[in-house]
């Protein structure tokens, strides 16, 4: 774990959403992997609003509402950080190839890693550009406020992995 939490530099882990999460539950379930993730990083959450988006619309439609959420997600990529996209075609990764990267990105000096969850069309061209990384966890789409708590529940274990510590596998 020396390698996460080097003296006073604890890694940082950023996770950038688009939308809120509305349901009881998964606010619920959000809460206990902060609290839980409180021990071996520096979370912070950040949520930027999503843009409606209508049953029936053209694709000149849908590549704007992507660039005006592309546009809200980009302000908040810090210059130094280490994005990390979740996209259905990025790499699928093991949980415990998924730990080793994490571990590799803390001892080579990226001490900030950001995710991106996009919204419900997923994420515009500029935030892909800008990816260090797109991660996949399946093929299969998922809403994306559960996403935020598949994600955070993988970078705890991940972090239990690093750590030697028991997960459930």
């Amino acid at each position: 774990m020396e390698s996460i939490q080097q003296g006073e530099s604890v890694m940082k882990i950023t996770l950038l959403t688009v939308g809120k999460i509305k349901e009881k539950y998964l606010k619920e379930a959000v809460a206990e992997y902060v609290k839980r993730l409180s021990a071996y990083c520096k979370l912070e959450i950040v949520e930027v609003t999503d843009e409606r988006t209508p049953e029936q619309r053209s694709d000149h439609m849908t590549r704007v509402i992507l660039s005006t959420e592309a546009e809200r997600i980009l302000k908040h990529v810090k210059d130094d950080a280490f994005l990390i996209t979740l996209e259905i075609d990025g790499k699928a990764l093991s949980s415990e190839e998924f730990a080793s990267k994490l571990e590799s990105l803390a001892v080579s000096g990226n001490s900030h890693v950001m995710f991106v969850i996009g919204g419900s069309l997923g994420l515009g061209e500029e935030v892909r550009k800008r990816s260090d990384f797109a991660l996949s966890f399946s093929k299969l789409t998922f809403p994306h406020q559960l996403m935020r708590v598949i994600l955070l529940e993988q970078i705890y274990r991940g972090f239990r992995i690093i750590a030697g510590a028991p997960y459930h596998k």
